[in-house]
């Protein structure tokens, strides 16, 4: 029931476009997706849509993100989807990632160099991993539920997000701050989205950096943060409104 709910919500929310003004100028340049964990191109659709309005081409990936590891997930399907694009000459390939999205594009960007690289966005990344997941990784229905790349989102310094190092590409990070979830949010350090600190959103080298008071899970449908992602693609920074604050 939790889950239809969600979906229908999903659905709704894509419909829900913001008011944002077509861009009639000609634009060469594509938007790569990839969605988290426990969901799929549907729940980026109303990102999808916002992106197109602005005269992006727009691809958003799906994989099987709770069925392989994310050196599995980068290299056998981000990295054939990415090479199937066609751009127009002097287009560039951006991209726009949810939360575990944030660590493939990193691994695929570690594996990759393409020259013709933009932007990266990535809203509720697990940049220096979960807290939760060091309380959950021996749990049964946690490793069922999340699969391989679940269980790479510890915090420790040998875990997954920490190996991968500074990042060496422009990066804009958005973190949520308003949790729905008191009982995951107690086990979490400072201000969280209910799944993810803000403190670990956070990546050495990243361009620039803004919370919105958005939960996780909602945060892919919150205006304020699809009017913050079109500002960094468009510009290389955040907008600081009302709505928004950096730190």
């Amino acid at each position: 029931m939790k889950t239809a709910l969600l979906f229908l919500c999903a659905v709704m929310a894509a419909f829900a476009q913001p008011d944002i003004p077509r861009d009639s100028s000609t634009n060469r340049d594509c938007v790569v997706l990839l969605h988290g964990v426990a969901s799929g191109p549907l729940w980026l659709k109303k990102i999808e849509w916002s992106l197109e309005r602005r005269g992006y081409q727009v691809r958003s990936i799906s994989y099987p993100a709770a069925r392989l590891s994310i050196e599995r997930l980068a290299r056998e399907h981000v990295a054939p989807a990415v090479r199937r694009i066609e751009l127009a000459p002097g287009g560039r390939i951006h991209f726009v990632t949810h939360s575990l999205g944030g660590l493939v594009v990193r691994q695929y960007l570690a594996e990759n160099a393409p020259e013709n690289l933009g932007r990266v966005v990535m809203l509720g990344p697990p940049n220096q991993g979960i807290e939760l997941v060091d309380w959950l990784q021996d749990n049964w229905l946690y490793r069922f539920l999340l699969g391989p790349s679940g269980q790479q989102l510890g915090t420790g310094e040998n875990d997954f997000p920490r190996r991968l190092g500074p990042v060496k590409f422009p990066l804009g990070v958005i973190a949520g701050d308003r949790s729905f979830n008191p009982f995951f949010s107690r086990m979490l350090p400072g201000r969280d989205d209910g799944r993810v600190s803000v403190a670990s959103t956070r990546v050495e080298g990243m361009s620039d950096f803004v919370t919105v008071r958005s939960s996780h899970t909602f945060m892919i449908w919150h205006r304020p943060a699809i009017e913050q992602v079109q500002a960094f693609l468009e510009t290389g920074r955040f907008y600081r409104k009302e709505t928004a604050s950096s730190e």
